[in-house]
């Protein structure tokens, strides 16, 4: 005869198992949306520079960045399909998310095609392309929400970081290619890259904060090399410039040629955590389902060996008499009734007893601790979005430049003494009164 929690046991590990699985799939989403969000960064810069130079240079570089984009846009695409599967158990926002990614992507066939015509400006293609980027880092933000795992959890926070400032590097690229290009200094986009710098700074310092300590050191040594010493010298050129200053524009190959390994060197380590983001996810499914069979041997041990006595899932439970302070049962009369006598269970049965009770407290304890870890995790994605969405709020309804909207929030919270997320929450609240209070 089955016991009466067999069955809700091994449904409780097999459910682990399937979510681990579904999270398996989802980290390899995230991995090929990383590989095409870093196609895509090489194909706006190298297109960038090809307008910025009037066609006159970078074009085989364009084509040969298009030509590697669109295979990984085909793999992505297969992917999107699989999610449509009920049994991957893909949520509304996230098959939302899907398509405003692939309308995205289609977009960016008219946008090459003018780039082809060159019918198009610079600065059209870089916010063209950071569009489409910036919905497929809103996918990885949300693959990384939903995770459950807290280990794979502080992996997913370390990815997203590390993909969002990688993007801010490509921006930085881009820009400053064009700044170079152009041969002239400008006062916006010389804000621009300010502001892009910061945002590097902020989201790599998330990344070293959760990410695996030996891909940490890796980026903390990589800052010390003299590859990137001459591209803070040539920050510095572009931004202590004065607006309207000319510029050396032979130097944009140099700019393009640093900026170009400092986004190759974010590669190797996003590709690094996406590994270990696979094995991490191999390894948990192989322990949960160890202990499933764990689960079930302990089980049938029970099954084949049941206690004699009537109440021996009430003491499975709740073993009330030997808890220290618990209330004693009264007869009628108010006195403790006289003891029963009990047959005596055999040690292999008290003990499988005990064995199933310390698995079941094992596995409680063990998902109280999970939910602990997932929430630091949690916490850090959800003030991220929810500064990004206040600093969206703020453009959209006072006509504010990204940078200005950041500079807003940061100023009031310094004014008022408060965490950044907590002026961004009063942003979305109000906003108007958030950015007079960031102005004074």
């Amino acid at each position: 005869m089955s016991h009466p929690v067999s069955p809700f046991v091994l449904r409780a590990r097999q459910l682990e198992i399937d979510g681990l699985h579904h999270l398996a799939v989802r980290v390899d989403l995230a991995g090929v949306v990383g590989e095409l969000i870093h196609a895509l960064q090489r194909e706006r810069g190298a297109t960038s520079l090809f307008l910025a130079s009037g066609g006159q240079r970078f074009a085989a570089e364009r084509q040969a960045a298009a030509a590697a984009t669109l295979p990984i846009e085909a793999r992505l695409g297969d992917l999107f399909q699989a999610q449509l599967d009920p049994a991957q158990g893909a949520t509304a926002p996230m098959m939302s998310l899907l398509a405003w990614v692939s309308l995205d992507l289609q977009g960016l066939r008219a946008l090459r095609h003018l780039t082809d015509l060159n019918q198009v400006t610079a600065h059209d293609v870089v916010a063209g392309f950071s569009r489409v980027v910036a919905g497929l880092v809103e996918l990885v933000f949300h693959l990384a929400d939903a995770a459950a795992e807290p280990a794979i959890s502080r992996l997913l926070v370390a990815f997203v970081h590390l993909v969002q400032g990688k993007e801010a590097a490509g921006q930085e690229r881009a820009l400053g290619a064009q700044l170079f290009a152009s041969g002239r200094c400008d006062d916006d986009a010389q804000q621009r890259i300010v502001h892009l710098i910061d945002a590097q700074e902020r989201s790599l310092q998330v990344f070293a904060d959760f990410a695996d300590g030996e891909l940490a050191t890796r980026w903390a040594q990589h800052q010390l090399t003299p590859k990137v010493a001459q591209l803070e010298r040539l920050r510095r050129t572009l931004c202590a410039a004065k607006a309207g200053a000319p510029l050396d524009a032979g130097l944009s190959e140099s700019w393009f040629e640093l900026t170009s390994e400092r986004i190759t060197e974010l590669w190797q380590l996003e590709e690094a955590l996406v590994q270990c983001l696979r094995q991490a996810c191999g390894a948990r499914i192989a322990s949960s389902q160890q202990a499933l069979l764990d689960s079930e041997g302990l089980l049938e041990q029970l099954r084949q060996n049941p206690p004699p006595h009537a109440n021996a899932v009430g003491r499975f439970f709740d073993n009330a008499a030997g808890q220290p302070g618990a209330a004693p049962v009264l007869g009628t009369d108010g006195a403790r009734p006289a003891p029963e006598p009990a047959a005596a269970a055999p040690a292999a049965d008290l003990a499988t007893v005990a064995s199933l009770q310390e698995m079941l407290q094992a596995q409680q304890s063990r998902l109280a601790a999970m939910e602990a870890e997932l929430d630091t995790a949690k916490r850090t994605l959800n003030e991220r979005k929810v500064i990004e969405r206040a600093k969206g709020v703020l453009m959209q309804r006072l006509g504010l430049s990204e940078e200005a909207a950041y500079r807003a929030l940061q100023k009031a919270a310094m004014d008022h003494n408060k965490r950044l997320v907590d002026m961004a929450e009063a942003a979305l609240a109000l906003p108007d009164m958030a950015y007079a209070a960031g102005r004074r």
